[in-house]
């Protein structure tokens, strides 16, 4: 047999012997592909069946205690389309959508500041650390009286309610982010020369992205919460008033509605958060 022709059969042997290693790792990535489509399909497959149970609990708990005391789902529908035919409930929505805004980004912008000098200079944490802990553990609502004395019972005591709130859980997370930075990212980069200042624009700003996103994100939850207790006490709209005036005119499907509405205005504020974070700040770790 000639050379060329053992260098053929040589060929076509390792090219056979190529291909079922590359059948398998290919059999593997879609493997793992279809596992993963089939997890992700049993958990989208469990949550509808959880809203479910909960629709199907609700109705049957209609019926037991009665329209007066607890509105079916099917009634709180009808109470929602009212409300919408009115233009009332998207008027509050997007009064109450203002609120937060304004207090949530000042809060913001006080806190994630706040939150890096504290966690990175002994002196500062020394002074204003303690008060922190003291005031965190005050809830918002608390202060609602004090805030009405001081800027009214206008829009200033409600945006001032909702900032309070939101100050505490972005400038926690901010101070765990700063603390958490591994010593020796900050190390090296202080021995390539770096100053203290770019070590820490650098170095320990960029690694504490992570907690400080997530104080934003329970900072919004903070946020929702204390809007609806300051236009339940002094407002004149808004979904804590709309929940809180519905009791004068007997209207439980009207409280149902507000608070479902406030439910899905979090989670899909939360969503979008998320989704932002994820694309602007992935190259920090958000995920």
């Amino acid at each position: 047999m000639s050379s060329d022709s053992s260098d053929a059969i040589g060929a076509d042997v390792g090219a056979t012997g190529a291909l079922p290693g590359r059948a398998r790792r290919a059999a593997g990535r879609g493997g793992r592909a279809g596992g993963a489509g089939r997890v992700a399909g049993a958990l989208l497959g469990a949550g509808v069946l959880a809203w479910a149970a909960l629709l199907v609990a609700w109705a049957v708990g209609a019926q037991v205690m009665g329209p007066d005391f607890l509105p079916s789902p099917l009634a709180t529908a009808q109470g929602a389309a009212d409300l919408i035919e009115k233009g009332t409930l998207q008027e509050d929505v997007a009064i109450s959508l203002v609120r937060v805004l304004k207090g949530w980004l000042g809060g913001l912008v006080v806190a994630i500041p706040l939150g890096l000098a504290i966690g990175s200079a002994r002196g500062v944490a020394a002074v204003l650390e303690p008060l922190l802990n003291f005031f965190r553990f005050v809830p918002a609502i608390g202060f609602l009286t004090l805030f009405l004395l001081w800027f009214g019972v206008g829009e200033q005591s409600k945006v001032a309610l909702i900032f309070y709130a939101t100050i505490f859980p972005v400038t926690i997370n901010t101070i765990a982010g700063v603390r958490q930075v591994d010593p020796a990212l900050i190390e090296a980069s202080q021995t390539l020369g770096a100053s203290r200042a770019r070590t820490f624009l650098t170095v320990v700003v960029p690694a504490a992205v992570p907690n400080m996103f997530v104080g934003v994100r329970l900072g919004l939850s903070g946020a929702i919460t204390a809007i609806v207790a300051a236009e339940m006490l002094a407002a004149s709209s808004g979904l804590g008033y709309l929940i809180y005036t519905s009791r004068l005119y007997y209207h439980i499907d009207w409280i149902f509605v507000g608070i479902f509405t406030l439910g899905i205005i979090g989670f899909v504020a939360d969503r979008i958060l998320q989704w932002v974070g994820a694309r602007l700040l992935a190259r920090f770790g958000v995920k």
